[in-house]
């Protein structure tokens, strides 16, 4: 018999934290891109976590509301060390993004009438379209499978474009036509592949885990009581201090519902903040809700990010008795308090099914409905963008935008070219193309 190879020595929690630092700092190219770096160091490096382990971890944060991504490094940062491996995994894979987009916030906003700096965010405005296009090319083909799955996300996408029917609806809608789906025509509605059974991890070279915690009433309810307190009780402060219609207060409760309602990635919920944002709350205009979801496409961390800057600019632009400044900052803490903060929750309370996920394949076909809703939702955001971006407030029609949002698209789809080099090319082609428009 072949000796098996020996587990790693379990890591000190100050060595996982270590490198959580550093994979706030690293962790660009999206969820996919993500979720590829933790595999590579936390599998197939390090070996802290089995292969099949990391997999039904990544399946449950996939039917939890919340950036996937960090809810995984989460999870797994909780499986080594508890609770405080999970605060500091999921904390950290946010810090590095919350402090580099504050200061892209005050850039913005203090110094985005100069001329130069005008040129640059209106070349990112195709980049914007072109990412967000081709994440709903990229998530249609991987969940799309089925004419009953293209069917639903037409019918999603006509639901939200044309009769403005709420995102959260068309979520709950797609679950239950989904479930029902599925027991009429099960072809129609397939469940998600299975990852097969755990073996030992211990037999095969892989970190031995301590036992998981026991799933019970009493733990549930003090996780809920202590999680939901830390929640509410900056945005209550908040109303206290500013008034229950200030804005930062009002863009705690919107994100805190937000937050919620983010299944299927930050490219599903972005929809409906936005146009709740610009169109219903007017805190910032169509223009600045592009340049931020550039900006956040740009920064480490999770792409929800984005509403970290839609607070910011929010709050700065109605800042009541404080300065922008302040009023600014106060407004990108409290949404993204509101916005993460949830995200352990989630973990911590779900943390102990994880292994039973393999049995209950309904929230998988579920999960698979959502994901084509999804579709349909993205596909409204793109169209949103573009329109506004097409026909600017000025009149006549951009070609400019057209043109270079046709090819940015193909240069991420046909070309694979990444996509902090594309943003980078469309803000110096637009910085370019304004210097030569301006030339007399």
């Amino acid at each position: 018999m072949p000796e098996i190879a020996p587990g790693p020595a379990f890591p000190t929690f100050r060595e996982a934290l270590q490198f959580w630092i550093k994979l706030g700092f690293i962790s660009f190219g999206g969820p996919a891109g993500q979720i590829a770096i933790m595999h590579k160091e936390l599998v197939e490096k390090r070996r802290w976590i089995s292969e099949p382990h990391f997999l039904h971890a990544l399946n449950f944060c996939m039917l939890l509301p919340g950036p996937e991504a960090q809810q995984l490094a989460t999870y797994l940062g909780w499986r080594l060390h508890g609770a405080r491996g999970g605060i500091a995994a999921g904390g950290l894979f946010v810090l590095p993004s919350i402090l580099i987009l504050w200061a892209l916030s005050w850039l913005y906003m203090s110094h985005g009438d100069v001329s130069w700096v005008k040129s640059i965010f209106y070349g990112l405005v195709p980049a914007v379209i072109a990412i967000i296009a081709s994440a709903g090319l990229r998530i249609g083909k991987k969940a799309l499978k089925t004419p009953a799955l293209w069917l639903l996300a037409a019918a999603s996408f006509v639901a939200i474009f044309y009769f403005k029917i709420s995102f959260v609806l068309i979520i709950l809608a797609a679950a239950a036509i989904g479930w029902i789906g599925s027991r009429i025509s099960p072809t129609q509605f397939p469940a998600t592949k299975s990852h097969g059974d755990e073996d030992d991890d211990s037999e095969k070279g892989f970190l031995k885990l301590p036992p998981c915690k026991q799933a019970t009433w009493a733990r549930t309810l003090k996780i809920t009581l202590v999680a939901c307190t830390l929640w509410w009780i900056p945005i209550l402060l908040m109303g206290l201090w500013q008034g229950w219609a200030s804005v930062i207060f009002r863009q705690g409760v919107f994100f805190s519902k937000a937050a919620l309602m983010t299944f299927g990635g930050a490219y599903a919920v972005l929809p409906y903040v936005a146009q709740q944002a610009v169109e219903h709350h007017g805190w910032l205009t169509q223009p600045q809700m592009m340049s931020g979801l550039a900006l956040a496409e740009t920064t480490p961390g999770p792409l929800i990010m984005v509403l970290q800057f839609v607070g910011f600019v929010g709050a700065w632009q109605h800042p009541g008795e404080m300065s922008p400044l302040v009023a600014g900052t106060l407004g990108a803490l409290i949404t993204t308090w509101a916005t993460f903060l949830p995200c352990f929750l989630f973990v911590f309370l779900g943390g102990p099914h994880v292994e039973h996920l393999r049995s209950r394949p309904t929230l998988s076909i579920m999960l698979t409905a959502i994901t084509a809703a999804v579709v349909g939702v993205i596909v409204n955001l793109a169209v949103w963008f573009a329109w506004h971006a097409l026909r600017p407030p000025t009149g006549g029609f951009d070609w400019y935008v057209l043109v270079v949002s046709i090819a940015a698209f193909i240069a991420l789809t046909r070309f694979k070219a990444g996509v902090v080099q594309t943003i980078g090319v469309c803000a110096l082609l637009g910085l370019v193309w304004k210097m030569l428009v301006m030339v007399p």
